[in-house]
């Protein structure tokens, strides 16, 4: 058979090696600060663009998107080719797909710090990046899927079967949770509303985390732990059911973010029998890649890749256990809401994708180079202080959890709340500076990282196009006799992506639709009215300075939350919420029922600085408001983009929006007038206070049959 001579592009490997180092350091830097901003909020430094509200997106993006993100590229345009035994389809979409990239990070970056943002978690870029995302992401696919189709190599490897699950359902979940109505350039409405936005929502943010976080990183590690082991996979087998269990039962397993709140009980059901089942794919994954080193465990000791591999791949096991657990209402109860909710995240996020992406590029960067570590004896300081950094981190957060949750909870003999929520705060502060100093490790064992790596490129130069050579591929396959059934869709990959996006659309289709078709999954509440113009812009500032990172807004029904906050929440309370603010993590108080609770007066000094209502707040002050003016000619534009989702304003009401604006808004400064501050009623506070009063009131003027009706 004819050998055909070829080169790898390890030039496009290098700059997304590179790209993925660059984020790191920024997505762990950014994440120091929100972790700083938590025990010293002088951090937030009194200006808008580096409140914790807009850090706190900013970390997630850069780390989840940037981060991983480029390290995901590096790892499969490196080894798809090799498993391919072919160069990538186009060095041209390489370098699209690249420098694209690229731009949507420096994109997200500048204007989520704008305050440019959907307000929806790990979704928060605007429509425009969402369009260039989408056409990037295309490129990409395009690429693979070209070098897929001229590859060498008959079978497609396990590998491959990951990236090509990661393409078809990233590109199908940020579609479905992407549709929106623009307003303006960098301002849309999502087309879903309240319950259905948190559920579209859920089931994105939870699979952004399987099909982001975790599929490719699983790919990622077929191909680099065997290699960095020098041995083959353990089980061909247990690489079947673990690739197609897992793809099948993770699209189910969203709404477990939601138990408790006001999604239908069915849905929430679904979401944890599915979460459950989730552990034994996952786990076969995990012992199938540790078992991988059977036999050559002693290399462990002396071989700093296989320790970040290892580690990984043990992260990875214990997030995908915990994850599960935390599903179980019981647990839950205790767990969601609480910091115990961030060490789960943080151990997958810290462990599992940092320490599988610090292991490749040791891996990596010397055979790109041709020359060998500059410093091992630097690696493993790092591979330590990254453990311990981890550690640092996680344990700290998984008691403040515990014990946050305990004091939400504790009542005194006499049957009152024993604690203020303001005395959780404060408690929790030792445990944000171990958590800060904890990152403070992770970021230090990275930096020297890079300080290694950055030594090892300078003793060695790039192999840019790597010789390869391997035989063509035959035009007809002869079977070998007891070939196993899967190897069939091993050789045809166009089928194994239909087969693939059949497999997660199925769950997608049976959760989502009944949400959308079925009325009596959310019921209506006749007192529940839409927004006014000036409670909409405020609540699009409160969406803007990402409030949500902080509060929630859905009381759920035990008893220590209507005691501490009211009426549990209905689903009819949100059917004009674009999009749905429900929040995931409660640093402060539900704000659900808010409105009416404290005069006017009281939310200006708050936003103008919290600890003079607030003592130990930690909560960032919003000077700007009190002097930047609300922009009241968008409010056309805004009022006509609900009418188009349904939202039931008058016909022709948009025209004297404005009006209804002004008059409401004098109403306020009057009101705060009384109370000894003088403020023109142009000004963004005005706006934020006209919402906040307006959060909760609608139920309590719902007829008392109605809401009985809904409780029971």
């Amino acid at each position: 058979m004819e050998i055909e001579k070829f080169q790898y592009d390890n030039k496009i490997v290098k700059q997304f090696a590179y790209a993925t180092m660059l984020w790191g350091l920024v997505g762990m830097l950014v994440g120091l600060l929100a972790a700083l901003q938590l025990v010293w909020p002088v951090f937030n430094m009194d200006t808008a663009y580096t409140t914790f509200g807009r850090v706190r997106p900013i970390h997630t993006n850069a780390v989840i998107f940037a981060f991983v993100g480029n390290g995901i590229f590096m790892g499969v345009y490196y080894s798809l080719q090799r498993l391919l035994k072919a160069r990538m389809f186009s060095d041209f979409l390489s370098k699209i797909h690249f420098w694209g990239w690229q731009l949507i990070i420096v994109l997200a970056a500048v204007t989520l710090a704008l305050g440019k943002t959907t307000g929806k978690e790990y979704a928060e870029l605007e429509w425009p990046i969402d369009i260039l995302i989408t056409l990037v992401w295309v490129v990409f696919g395009w690429n693979m899927f070209g070098t897929i189709l001229r590859r060498r190599e008959r079978h497609l490897y396990v590998a491959i079967w990951f990236y090509i699950a990661t393409f078809i359902t990233v590109a199908m979940l940020h579609i479905v949770n992407s549709i929106e109505i623009p307003v303006s350039f960098w301002k849309s409405y999502p087309v879903y509303a309240g319950v259905q936005d948190a559920l579209v929502q859920w089931w994105y943010g939870h699979n952004a985390v399987a099909f982001f976080l975790t599929t490719p990183y699983l790919g990622l590690m077929y191909y680099f732990l065997p290699k960095a082991a020098n041995r083959p996979v353990y089980s061909y087998r247990l690489s079947i059911i673990h690739f197609w269990a897992l793809i099948f039962l993770y699209i189910w397993a969203g709404p477990h973010h939601l138990l408790y709140t006001a999604l239908p009980d069915w849905a929430q059901s679904l979401g944890v029998v599915f979460s459950i089942m989730l552990i034994a794919p996952s786990w076969g994954g995990m012992i199938n890649g540790l078992l991988t080193l059977r036999g050559a465990w002693d290399k462990v000791r002396d071989d700093v890749v296989l320790k970040f591999l290892v580690v990984a791949v043990t992260a990875y096991g214990m997030a995908t256990f915990e994850g599960p657990l935390l599903s179980i209402k019981s647990i839950n109860a205790i767990s969601h809401y609480t910091d115990w909710t961030v060490a789960h995240v943080h151990v997958g996020a810290l462990g599992w994708n940092g320490f599988l992406t610090f292991g490749i590029l040791y891996w990596l960067i010397p055979r790109l180079f041709g020359v060998k570590l500059y410093s091992p004896k630097l690696a493993n300081m790092h591979f330590w202080i990254g453990t311990l950094g981890i550690i640092l981190y996680a344990v700290p957060m998984y008691f403040a959890g515990i014990m946050q949750s305990l004091m939400w909870k504790e009542f005194t003999p006499e049957g009152q709340l024993k604690w203020q929520f303001m005395d959780t705060v404060t408690k929790m502060i030792p445990f944000y500076a171990a958590r800060a100093a904890g990152g403070l490790l992770f970021l230090t064992g990275a930096i020297m990282m890079v300080y290694n790596l950055i030594k090892t490129v300078k003793s060695g130069s790039l192999i840019a196009n790597e010789e390869a050579e391997a035989p063509a591929l035959a035009p007809t396959y002869k079977a070998h006799a007891g070939d196993h059934w899967h190897r069939w869709i091993e050789r045809r990959p166009v089928q194994m992506l239909v087969l693939s996006l059949v497999v997660v659309i199925i769950g997608g289709v049976i959760e989502l639709i009944p949400t959308f078709l079925i009325q009596t999954n959310i019921p209506t509440i006749s007192s529940v009215k839409p927004y006014t113009p000036l409670e909409l812009e405020g609540r699009d500032i409160y969406v803007r300075e990402g409030c949500y990172t902080c509060h929630s807004q859905m009381i759920r029904p035990f008893r220590s939350e209507t005691a501490r906050y009211g009426e549990y929440s209905k689903a009819g309370e949100f059917v004009y919420d674009h999009p749905f603010q429900w929040g995931s993590k409660r640093t402060g108080p539900d704000l659900a029922r808010i409105g009416g609770k404290y005069p006017d007066s009281w939310h200006y000094n708050h936003m103008m600085d919290p600890t003079s209502m607030s003592p130990g707040s930690i909560m960032p002050s919003y000077p700007w408001l009190l002097d930047d003016k609300i922009n009241a000619a968008a409010v056309l534009s805004k009022i006509r983009a609900m009418q188009r989702l349904g939202v039931p304003y008058p016909e022709g009401y948009e025209k004297i929006a404005p009006e209804d604006m002004e008059k409401q808004a004098k109403e306020i400064a009057e009101s705060l007038k009384k109370d000894g501050i003088r403020t023109a009623p142009d000004k963004e506070i005005i706006a934020v206070i006209a919402y906040l009063q307006r959060m909760g009131k609608d139920i309590k003027a719902a007829p008392k049959e109605e809401i009985s009706k809904l409780t029971n």
